[in-house]
């Protein structure tokens, strides 16, 4: 299958050559990826490919009649841009279908030396007008945009009748309010950048710490971001999902947002009549069970409405951070 080709494409994600073939296997239409370097935005020690790796990947996504996405979705610190021009001459080299991208400078070279490859800018962007949108396309020849999760169906629907470019929605995974390539908390409390150095709470820096009581602190660069009781589940460890203490609320507060997953799996036939071609699952760093149930159940939800049938959805809460789910921004800006 081309990319592109149909309505409904499943975009899935793979930190590792085996939950790449375990997406591949449970139906994903396009799986997305990166190396092992700052060029993408899930960093993370253990996590991505080496190139041998990425080779492997793609002919067994091609074999299959698969997609592979490569992510070059972060943005090159000056005096480093080799790194990311290597890498889209090395993917480039290897076949894959098509680049995800955020910087314009990353998008230009590509556009110029590989302009055979397609474009697909990533929501790290934050592009969220058809002017925007526009310039894009009109200047780097991008193809499709993955847009921002803070836009309503009708607000893409509208976005939709202005652009030529495909659109990619996120559908299931983390659901953060942050301006997408411009937060810049991690930086503060840590000294590494989230979108350049591409990784959001580094592992390396974050400690786990149990007092006398069994309550566990969680802390980033030596910043307490949360605690737990003994009977709550720790979550993800990132500054914009923590609880913090003042003298108003002493019991603790989420300031930004509280651990929940997107999960917009009853929306599905909204969002392809309002235009979306792909939907986008997210979790690069999940593990490969997570991966198998997710995949599996959108595959069957997609083809059941391909088919028009009514879909039938599986109960992913169990999944999903905090074991909480909503639709965010998608149904109604008035969603908190």
């Amino acid at each position: 299958m081309t990319t592109g080709e149909v309505v409904g494409e499943l975009v899935c994600p793979a930190g590792t050559p085996a939950s790449l073939r375990t997406a591949v296997d449970a139906g994903a239409d396009s799986i997305y990826c990166g190396f092992q370097n700052a060029t993408n935005a899930r960093n993370f020690p253990g996590l991505n490919f080496t190139p041998k790796e990425l080779a492997g990947a793609v002919d067994y996504a091609h074999e299959r009649g698969a997609n592979v996405l490569l992510a070059l979705n972060s943005y090159p610190p000056a005096g480093k841009f080799d790194l990311w021009r290597e890498a889209a001459d090395l993917g480039n080299e290897l076949d894959v279908d098509a680049f995800i991208v955020a910087d314009m400078a990353v998008a230009r070279y590509i556009s110029e030396k590989h302009p055979e490859r397609r474009i697909h800018l990533s929501v790290q962007a934050a592009a969220a007008s058809p002017d925007a949108i526009n310039y894009y396309v009109r200047e780097f020849g991008v193809k499709r945009v993955v847009l921002p999760r803070i836009l309503t169906i009708p607000e893409i629907h509208d976005i939709k009748s202005e652009i030529s470019a495909e659109i990619e929605t996120f559908i299931f995974g983390n659901h953060g309010l942050m301006v997408e390539g411009r937060c810049s908390l991690t930086n503060y409390a840590t000294g590494l950048s989230t979108n350049m150095d591409g990784v959001c709470s580094p592992a390396h820096l974050v400690e786990y710490v149990k007092d006398a009581d069994e309550n566990m602190s969680t802390r980033l660069g030596g910043y307490t971001i949360d605690r737990f009781g003994p009977q709550e589940n720790a979550g993800y460890p990132t500054i914009c999902k923590g609880r913090y203490c003042n003298e108003v609320q002493p019991e603790g507060y989420y300031a930004f947002e509280e651990p929940i997953s997107l999960n917009l799996s009853k929306l599905l036939p909204d969002l392809m009549e309002a235009g979306v071609t792909a939907f986008k699952i997210e979790g690069r760093q999940r593990s490969r069970a997570y991966v198998r149930k997710v995949v599996s159940a959108f595959r069957a939800a997609v083809d059941d409405i391909r088919a028009g049938r009514e879909p039938q959805l599986a109960d992913l809460v169990a999944l999903t951070e905090g074991q909480k789910q909503t639709e965010g921004a998608y149904k109604t800006k008035k969603w908190r």
